[in-house]
């Protein structure tokens, strides 16, 4: 069948469009995004203005008719931090909802976290291990550690690219003091969560998913997006470091002509590297692997594990 995911993100909403049925890998057939930057549009109260619902209504009513004519089946729409912690949420949500037809899936944080393990568990199989996964999105960073599909622990922080560069970059380019107060607030986050990991041991494979950490591995040398899904990425922390100080100096326009760096990103790439850089020291990784899939994935295997389920009569057996 062919199933679309409207994720209505923090920085974008994207339709991602696959064809899939249980026990298969999912094939992308289409993608639509559009920028939104929702996390970036929050007043002073945390409600999303009148003009972001209003953009948000129409991306949606896009969203819908590219999954129209892209013969979608079964559409799972939901949404993550930036609605999720919106303090007119459910205004948001019914309006969407009243307008639309959509009812959006608002996922927590934990959620988040778990989907994406599922997502990497899938993609790396079983002989990866216990595996760590990082996710920098536009509102949240999410960890989980596992050995099986479901994760031992998931967490979710507001560590978001987009909220940290909205709340504590101002300037272009940023102010050095600005830059040092958000290095030290990440870390101060981040290590509250170590320890509910490091009971666990020792991970045998670390992977990172997110824009965020593919552009950061761009800059290091991994290869590029146009050389297919199934080459190897890796972002070390030594490049890692050695970059942050050179994003952190540059204006917007000077981030927008690096490699891999897109224009409606550029903007995000300091504080989403200064959250990569703190987690990877933090929970003392030296190296990391890029994952292809991710959140919007792990939904739709999720979604497939359930019609595999319902399908398969009790006692049927092999």
């Amino acid at each position: 069948m062919r199933l679309g995911v409207l994720d209505v993100g923090s920085n974008t909403v994207h339709l991602l469009v696959v064809d899939a049925h249980p026990g298969a890998r999912p094939l992308p057939a289409h993608s639509h995004k559009a920028e939104l930057r929702l996390a970036q549009l929050l007043d002073e109260d945390g409600a999303i203005g009148s003009d972001g619902v209003d953009r948000l209504v129409a991306v949606i009513h896009e969203g819908l008719r590219a999954a129209e004519d892209k013969g979608v089946e079964d559409l799972l729409p939901f949404a993550t931090s930036a609605v999720r912690e919106a303090g007119n949420a459910d205004d948001v949500l019914a309006r969407v909802r009243a307008e639309t037809g959509v009812e959006l899936q608002v996922l927590s944080g934990e959620e988040e976290a778990r989907l994406t393990f599922l997502a990497a568990r899938r993609w790396f199989g079983w002989s990866a291990g216990k595996l760590l996964v990082l996710d920098i999105g536009g509102g949240s960073l999410e960890i989980a550690y596992g050995i099986d599909e479901e994760p031992d622990a998931a967490v979710s922080l507001p560590l978001g690219a987009g909220r940290l560069t909205a709340a504590w970059l101002p300037g272009d380019p940023p102010d050095p003091e600005d830059v040092r107060a958000l290095r030290r607030h990440v870390r101060t986050e981040i290590a509250r969560t170590v320890g509910e990991f490091s009971r666990f041991g020792a991970p045998d494979h670390v992977v990172a998913t997110s824009k965020t950490f593919k552009q950061l591995a761009r800059l290091a040398g991994a290869p590029r997006s146009t050389e297919g899904l199934y080459v190897q990425r890796e972002l070390k922390r030594e490049s890692l470091e050695s970059w942050v100080p050179r994003l952190s100096g540059m204006t917007n326009d000077e981030r927008c002509e690096l490699p891999g760096v897109s224009d409606g990103r550029a903007g995000q790439l300091l504080a989403g590297a200064l959250v990569a850089e703190g987690a990877m020291d933090l929970f003392g990784v030296e190296r990391l692997e890029i994952c292809p899939w991710a959140l919007r994935e792990g939904v739709i295997l999720r979604r497939l594990d359930h019609m595999d389920s319902q399908e398969k009569p009790r006692g049927a057996g092999l």
